[in-house]
């Protein structure tokens, strides 16, 4: 048993390729129509020439790939095989702003190149074409600020409140045409989210603070080139409050993207700066609430005041997502340190968003804005509108610096500036047709963006000669079928290659006896059914493959082989039979009559020594060999005879050294490093010569002759001479020095050791005498004090 997966998988590829081949879409369709055909895949065609099935082949053999329909006798003119194409109807370039100073209307301006594309598609074969896309420069921006004016907010709205003049002159270093708007919102106007009591409603904050009454969502400022009027109306918001952290963003942005008219948004780049310092409710936080009913995604904007918070509940971040994207819209969140992670996990599941840090000084928050749309606008991200069943799409991207991609990253390019120009290659495949098979229109834009592609798709569904079919034709059985591209299309209930049968007689006893050679056979041999008294014989996944015959008792691949070829590849299989090409013979039609390949050089069939068979010389003596019996490896002579040649080939010596390249390439030379290498006879299945041979420097050199199997000469042969030894007198000059020196060493080394041996024990005689020394404690007899005592000898001690 092999292994699937793991080490294996390369072996088990190589096993699968070999054993169960390629499988045919074309044979496997089992098409009975040539519209059935075609959609079975590329590689398809239907045959229309009426006169092409043999006995025993089905409707549906009229489908098969061209090769072998042309191999089966189908002319290419007989073959109906449609293919796609491809028509650009809009295809104006993308603006080149560098070429002119003038400036240009939004809608004047191209990023996206062709506009209108249609796609006649063929399933199973791709159309593709590419797709330019160029920042222009210049380009006008509609960028909207919506702000959370909970109380927490209090602190930014004084810093926003500046912000629209400045804002516009930072952006005019971007683009001339700029417009700005603004809207706040809170909350649902609904318990839990803010307290109903009277005063609250009246004022939600605590204390002496005077703040407005709560709201979910109002539009203050339609988008405009005013700055001053920014500024002026956000001067006048009041700050509100709520019940609960999380806030209601997400029914302002919906409110925000699909009410287009009352924002002002124009066919430009389309910025929502998102600023709150608190998470977000979504979908199903409504029923805190009582509200229920899903948000419906549309515009209710009443005296530019949200009015259906009550009544639908918060949309969902695939809903915005969906909203966001249909309106081109690209959003920057502005919100503090502590909510960011949430906001970056927002942002990833939002297509054409950034996040930023929301600052309490305004220079950075425009720092904010035009760092967060210098990013979004440095990424291009293609995306399709909804395909139609059966139809893929592929994108490969060629990006700044022959950067390369394809898969889901063959959708985007980055760090695009503006006037960069990148390309797409963008490949749309069908597989079958759709159920209506009528055109579909799908739509390709960059995300951001509100230029598009718009593609026609038409689908193949039918082939030409379809247009020229009889209904109800008498070649179809009287009248019970369609003659179409050269077969019977049958009607409701009707069976067989001529629609000969009803559906409810094919399985009668009578018919089956039909089908049978003989009643100790199956029906139809168990190689086909039995379809009105007419074997239909069944496919083999090879399409060179077939059953045929009255009975399918025949095919074309249970012949002898020769070589692994079918008939030796010298003939064709017939009903299990091999019929041999002129000059071949045999069970396999591997055995040749042609008598010349035995003809040796003396103009004798196989040199007078053997006889010819099947083309090939069969020897009476083993030590004859080649082609024509005409080679002996191993005859008294061969060794010298090829001696000059092989020392000149290989050692570069001998009486043919300045001829060797002329006179001696009629063998094949193999080198080896030594004698244990050589080829011995009873490793080889043809005889061989061992030879030793000497050179004028009476130097042996060893090689083998022998004719190989495939008749050719052969010699193998030691690398290297084997030469009698020489002296070499710096060895032996180099050995004496050196027994000279190590000599010397081991005598200094041995005089040095018994001079140690002789000194030690020298002192240790020296410690023991010492050791054993007695001193006499006498006094001197030559001593003299130097003290002289006198006694008086007339004194007695009176």
């Amino acid at each position: 048993q092999y292994k699937i997966f793991g080490e294996s998988a390369s072996f088990n590829f190589v096993f699968f390729s070999l054993y169960f081949p390629e499988v045919n879409e074309c044979i496997n369709a089992n098409a009975k129509h040539c519209g059935e055909c075609i959609q079975a895949g590329a590689k398809c065609g239907w045959c229309k020439d009426p006169n092409f099935l043999k006995q025993g082949e089905t409707v549906s053999t009229h489908c098969d790939e061209l090769q072998s329909l042309m191999k089966r006798g189908c002319t290419i003119s007989m073959i109906e095989n449609p293919r796609g194409e491809q028509v650009t109807l809009k295809n104006k370039k993308v603006t080149d702003r560098s070429k002119g100073p003038e400036k240009l209307k939004p809608e004047d301006i191209t990023q996206i190149q062709p506009q209108k594309l249609s796609l006649t598609l063929r399933s199973g074969e791709p159309q593709s074409f590419k797709l330019t896309f160029k920042r222009a420069e210049d380009y006008p921006i509609d960028l909207y600020y919506l702000m959370d004016l909970s109380y927490s907010m209090k602190d930014d709205l004084e810093n926003v409140k500046n912000l629209g003049t400045s804002l516009m002159l930072e952006m005019q270093k971007i683009t001339s045409d700029f417009r700005i708007g603004f809207g706040s919102f809170v909350e649902k106007t609904v318990m839990p989210y803010i307290s109903t009591t009277p005063a609250k409603l009246l004022n939600p904050c605590t204390g002496d603070q005077n703040c407005t009454s709560p709201f979910s969502y109002k539009n203050v400022l339609k988008l405009t080139s005013d700055g001053k009027k920014f500024n002026t109306l956000v001067g006048q918001q009041h700050i509100s409050g709520n019940l609960d952290s999380p806030e209601g963003g997400f029914d302002a942005i919906m409110q925000v993207a699909v009410c287009g008219e009352q924002i002002g948004w124009r066919n430009v780049t389309r910025l929502l700066v998102f600023s709150t310092d608190a998470g977000f409710h979504f979908a199903g936080d409504g029923k805190l609430g009582g509200i229920v009913l899903p948000n419906d995604g549309k515009c209710h904007l009443e005296n530019n005041v949200y009015t259906m918070s009550h009544y639908y509940d918060y949309p969902s971040i695939a809903h915005l997502v969906q909203k966001l994207s249909d309106n081109n819209i690209q959003t920057i969140f502005a919100v503090t340190e502590e909510f960011q992670p949430v906001y970056q996990e927002l942002k990833n599941l939002i297509p054409k968003s950034a996040v930023g840090t929301l600052s309490a000084n305004s220079s950075n928050v425009i720092n904010l804005i035009i760092d967060a749309y210098n990013s979004l606008s440095s990424e291009v991200i293609l995306e399709n509108s909804k395909l139609p069943e059966g139809v893929t799409i592929s994108y490969i991207s060629h990006c700044k610096n022959g950067v390369v991609s394809e898969g889901e990253n063959g959708r985007k390019c980055s760090n695009i500036s503006i006037g960069d120009q990148v390309t797409f290659s963008i490949s749309v495949t069908s597989k079958g047709c759709p159920k209506q098979g009528k055109p579909e229109t799908i739509k390709i834009k960059p995300l951001g963006f509100t230029e598009e592609v718009e593609i026609t798709l038409n689908f193949i569904c039918d082939c030409e000669c379809q247009k020229y079919s009889v209904k109800n034709s008498q070649d179809c059985h009287f009248g019970n079928g369609t003659n179409e591209c050269g077969a019977c299309r049958c009607n409701e209930g009707r069976v067989g290659k001529q629609c000969e049968c009803s559906s409810n007689d094919v399985a009668t006893e009578d018919m089956d006896r039909t089908c049978r050679k003989d009643n100790s056979t199956d029906i139809c041999s168990n190689n086909g059914d039995c379809v009105c008294g007419t074997c239909e014989c069944k496919k083999r996944d090879n399409p060179e493959e077939r059953y045929s015959g009255q009975y399918c008792e025949c095919d074309n691949f249970n012949c002898d082989r020769s070589g692994n070829k079918l008939c030796g590849g010298h003939g064709r299989c017939e009903c299990k039979v091999c019929v041999c090409d002129p000059m071949w013979t045999g069970s396999a039609c591997d055995c040749s009559l042609d008598n010349s390949t035995c003809m040796a050089s003396n103009k004798q069939i196989c040199n007078g020594r053997g006889i010819c068979e099947c083309g090939t010389c069969k020897c009476n003596d083993a030590k004859f060999q080649g082609p024509t019996c005409e080679t002996c490896p191993t005859c008294p002579g061969v060794c010298a005879e090829n001696k000059e040649c092989v020392q000149c080939q290989v050692f570069g010596t001998g009486e043919k050294k300045d001829t060797c390249k002329r006179h001696c390439s009629y063998f094949k030379l193999i080198k080896v490093k030594d004698r244990d290498k050589l080829p011995q006879p009873h490793d080889s299945s043809y005889p061989v010569m061992h030879c030793k041979e000497r050179d004028a420097n009476d130097c042996w050199f060893y090689y083998t002759y022998a004719v190989n199997n495939n008749t050719e000469k052969e010699v193998h042969v030691v690398e290297t001479l084997d030469c009698p030894p020489s002296p070499d007198i710096i060895p032996i000059v180099a050995g004496v020095v050196a027994g000279i020196v190590l000599i010397g060493l081991a005598l200094l080394l041995i005089w040095k050791l018994l001079m140690i041996i002789h000194d030690r024990r020298e002192f240790a005689k020296f410690e023991k005498e010492k050791m054993n020394a007695k001193w006499d404690t006498g006094e001197n007899p030559i001593y003299k004090s130097a003290v002289t005592t006198v006694v008086n000898p007339k004194y007695e001690g009176k």
